[in-house]
This record gives C-alpha cells, structure tokens and sequence, in this order.
C-alpha cells in the first residue's frame, strides 16, 4: 500500500508530512519520558522485521493481486503506540530513500496510512479493548485479528481520500473506493492473523513484554532478551532467504491502478516538486525495487517485474541468480539500516530522558 508520488499533490504530500513530524515529535516526547531503556534493543530488532517482512508478497488466490505485511499492529503490541509510530516511520523513510519504495513526497502519507490508523485507533480503540487486561490466546486472536482487519480498510480508505484531495491522477473516487476496500479486506485477514502468530509467540514466551506495552511502563531488561534474538533472526532470515519467494504480482494499490486505468502505473508531473523529488530518490537509492541498479533500470522497476517475466515464459532482463542476490542484498542491507534508524531514535530518547532540560524532543 505504498503510495507514489504520482498519486499526490505538492499540496496533501506536504501537509502530509508535516503531519508525520509532528506526531513523531510527540511520540518521541512519550518515549523519552517513560524511560524504558530496555525498549531499544527491541524497537531495533522489529523494525528490522517489519521491515523485512514487508519485502514478501503473498499471493490473494484468484485476484492476481499480492498484499504483504503492514506491521503496524504488530509494532503497537508489542512496543506501544508511541514507539511503535516511530519505528514504522523509520521502515518507510528506509524504504523511500534507499530502494525508492513508494515517493518521497507521499512518505508522510504512507506514514499515516500504515502508521498512525494502527497504532493511534486499531491498537487502542479495538486491540486493547477486545484483548483487556489479561488476555487469553482467543482473545488475543479475535483482537489481533480484527484489529489488523480495521487498520488496514482505514489505511485504504486513507489513500482514496489523499489521492481524491491531491486531484492529480484520473482515478475516479467511486470505483478507486469499491476497488480498494475489498482487496484490502482480504491482505488485512492475511496481516490480522500473522499479527496473532507473532503475538501469541511472544505473550507465550515472555507476557511482561506485552504487558509493559500496554501499561507504558519498563520491562525487565532481561525479559526480551530471548524476544529480541528471536526477532534479529526472524529478520536476517525473512530479509536474507524468504523475500525471494515473493508473489510477482502486483500488490493491492497497483492491482486496483491497474483494473481502473489498464496501466501498471501512473506517470507523475515531470516538473516541479514531483520532478525534483524523483531526481532525489534517483540518487539515493541504492538498491532501487529492492534490486541491483543495473536488473532495476533494465526491466523498468526491478525484481517483481523480472519475476514476472520468467514465470510468464519470456526473456528476463536479468539472470534469476542475479535478480536473487539482489534482493537477498536489499533485504538484509535494509533490515541493518533499519535497525540502526530505529535504533538511534531509541537511544535519542534515552539521552533526553537523562537530560530533563534537554530540547532535543
């Protein structure tokens, strides 16, 4: 559900991003006044996970569209919402910057599409609220589940009404609408019960984590120790070897560009900000589409496509070898660099709680 530039005015993707830094200003005040220290290490390792969870595509049967994990529900469990804004605002900018996944100037956005609807009204209003007080494997997955569910029809939603408000592109809000909601209902069942897995998982093994979470309050340093491991490895795993089983098909936000327009995407203005911003993420990508430049630039967008024309029987612009190295590479040079962001973030917190007069926040 990563939205491109070509969907947004200079306009909404401004005030969009503003919106972004403004809520993560807060968010970064909440954190350093908790001063859980031990947060860190696990802000680290989820956001590498997320972030490398997000590269696997899976396949919505007889669609031909994919969907892959959001990860802000499973962030806001087991970090709290506060943190957890942070960390999936950190997968994004990752993402933006360096593999030019989704624009620059629909980061704010795709920030609060994937970010602020789990964590500030999934989480709270109908996690937390199905889930209580002391939660039971059936409670955890009617709210894991459903919770995924709503995040992900209010992210949806949350792309028609920017792209609507942005009137940039020739999708009609009627159909966009009709489209969306119902592929994303299908990926949102997909993230509702892997959220319950990866939750289940943790509340099974160390429960203090998700309750330290939920109260806003320390947990023993100790006791994520084994959750923090489990996740590193998770992580480098998913990033390292299970992205390159990825669906080659288009996911939800491109498959319903697709049925309504016949085009695989829409170009966006060639001046202007929108030109500006592309010549950016141009530069700074290093491993654009999660692929080498070279296998990127020659099959127009990188790994899915070439995919594609592998499976469809038609010369692929890059060798197989070639096109799993890279997105091997992508994936565990991702996961680093977001553990490092997210990490800093965590740490920046810290320092500023030790330093009560501090500004930094």
């Amino acid at each position: 559900m990563h939205m491109a530039d070509a969907l947004v005015s200079p306009a909404v993707g401004g005030t969009m991003i503003a919106a972004m830094a403004g809520v993560g200003a807060h968010c970064a005040r909440k954190l350093a006044k908790e001063g859980d220290e031990g947060k860190v290490p696990l802000m680290a390792v989820l956001g590498a996970f997320v972030f490398a969870a997000q590269m696997v595509n899976f396949t919505i049967p007889a669609t031909g569209s994919s969907g892959h994990l959001g990860g802000g529900m499973i962030l806001a469990i087991l970090l709290g919402p506060h943190a957890a804004f942070l960390v999936i605002a950190s997968v994004l900018t990752v993402q933006a910057l360096f593999f030019a996944d989704g624009g620059l100037l629909a980061l704010g956005c795709n920030v609060f599409n994937m970010g602020f609807f789990p964590c500030f009204i999934a989480y709270p209003f109908i996690y937390k609220a199905i889930a209580g007080a002391r939660p039971t494997q059936g409670r955890i997955f009617a709210a894991a589940t459903l919770s995924g569910v709503v995040a992900l029809q209010l992210g949806a939603a949350g792309v028609v009404l920017e792209t609507v408000c942005s009137g940039i592109s020739e999708l009609p809000v009627r159909t966009f609408l009709l489209l969306m909601l119902p592929i994303h209902l299908a990926i949102g069942l997909v993230e509702g019960l892997v959220t319950m897995a990866v939750v289940t998982f943790v509340w099974k093994a160390r429960p203090e984590v998700l309750e330290a979470a939920a109260a806003a309050r320390p947990a023993a340093a100790r006791s994520s120790r084994p959750v923090v491991a489990g996740f590193l490895a998770a992580a480098l795993a998913t990033g390292g070897a299970l992205a390159w089983f990825a669906s080659a098909h288009p996911d939800g936000l491109e498959w319903v560009i697709g049925r309504v327009t016949g085009k695989k995407e829409l170009a966006a203005p060639t001046t202007g900000v929108h030109a500006a911003l592309a010549r950016a993420q141009e530069h700074s990508a290093i491993l654009p589409d999660y692929q080498f430049k070279s296998a990127a630039g020659e099959d127009g967008g990188g790994g899915p496509l070439t995919q594609a024309n592998e499976q469809a029987g038609q010369p692929a612009a890059a060798s197989s070898a070639s096109v799993r190295l890279g997105t091997s590479m992508a994936g565990l040079v991702g996961a680093i660099i977001t553990l490092l962001l997210a990490g800093a973030i965590g740490l920046a917190a810290k320092m500023a709680r030790r330093q009560p007069n501090s500004r930094a926040f």
